[in-house]
C-alpha cells in the first residue's frame, strides 16, 4: 500500500522521520517529502502547512504526485475536554468556522456533508490498540483556539467536539474530492480554556509528542 502522511509543521515532520525505514528526501515541486518504508508499505511524509488553505493546496498537490491509497494526517491538536497527552483518532471531522448562509447547516461547506468520515479500516484497527487512545470529533478552523469562550462557541454547534485544529477538515475535504480514504491521528498538546494553554503548547514540544507518530506507525504496520 502507498500511504501519504501529512503534518502541519516542520517539527512534526521531523518526528515522522523517526518512524520511517530507508528514508530519503525527494521533492514534489517546492515540497520536501520524506520517502521511506514502514513494514511493507511505501510512505510519503510531508508538511502540508498550517491552516485550511495551505493544507488543502498541498494535500491536493501531494495526492496528484504520489497517488496514495490512504492519507493520514497526524500532529498536535487542542483538547476540548480531554487531557494533554491523549491520542485522538478522529471518527468524524467538521469545520467549526464555516457558514454558507440561510438554509444551510453551520459547519457545512458548499457541496459537502456536515461531517467528513474517515477510513473505517483505520478506526477498527485503532480500537484494538492499547494505551490512552480516544475516538471522537475533531473540529477545524483558521484560528489557534486559546480561550474558554472560543471553545464554548464551538461546543454550541458541536457539543461532542473532542479536539480542535487548523487542518483536518480541509485535508478530509480534499481526500473526499479525490476519492482517497483518510484518517486523522492527533495528540492533545494543550487545553484551551484551562489555564494558560499557550504555555502548555510551547512546553509540550519539550517532550516531543513522539507517541502519536508511534501510534501511526503501529496502525500502518497492521494494515
Amino acid at each position: 500500500m502507498k500511504i501519504l502522511v501529512l503534518a502541519a509543521m516542520d517539527k512534526e515532520l521531523q518526528l515522522i522521520k523517526n518512524i520511517l525505514d530507508n528514508s530519503e528526501e525527494i521533492s514534489v515541486g517546492d515540497i520536501v517529502v520524506e520517502h521511506g518504508v514502514i513494514s511493507s508499505h511505501e510512505i510519503y511524509a510531508a508538511k502540508c502547512g498550517i491552516g485550511k488553505v495551505n493544507a488543502a493546496i498541498n494535500t491536493l498537490r501531494l495526492i496528484e504526485a504520489t497517488h496514495p491509497d490512504l492519507v493520514i494526517n497526524s500532529g498536535v491538536a487542542g483538547g476540548a475536554g480531554i487531557p494533554v497527552g491523549s491520542v485522538l483518532v478522529a471518527d468524524r471531522v467538521a469545520y467549526d468556522d464555516v457558514w454558507c448562509g440561510p438554509g444551510t447547516h453551520y459547519g457545512e461547506a458548499d457541496g459537502c456533508p456536515l461531517f467528513f468520515l474517515p477510513s473505517d479500516n483505520i478506526l477498527i484497527l485503532a480500537k484494538h490498540l492499547s494505551g490512552d487512545i480516544r475516538f471522537g470529533l475533531i473540529c477545524t478552523g483558521d484560528k489557534f483556539i486559546s480561550t474558554p469562550e472560543e471553545i464554548s462557541f464551538i461546543r454550541s454547534h458541536f457539543p461532542d467536539v473532542q479536539a480542535v485544529d487548523m487542518e483536518s477538515a480541509a485535508i478530509a475535504q480534499v481526500c473526499r474530492a479525490a476519492s482517497v480514504p483518510f484518517n486523522i491521528v492527533r495528540v492533545v498538546s494543550d487545553t484551551p480554556g484551562e489555564g494558560e494553554n499557550l504555555s502548555q503548547y510551547q512546553n509540550f514540544w519539550q517532550d516531543a509528542p513522539q507517541k502519536t507518530f508511534n501510534v501511526v506507525k503501529t496502525l500502518i504496520e497492521k494494515l
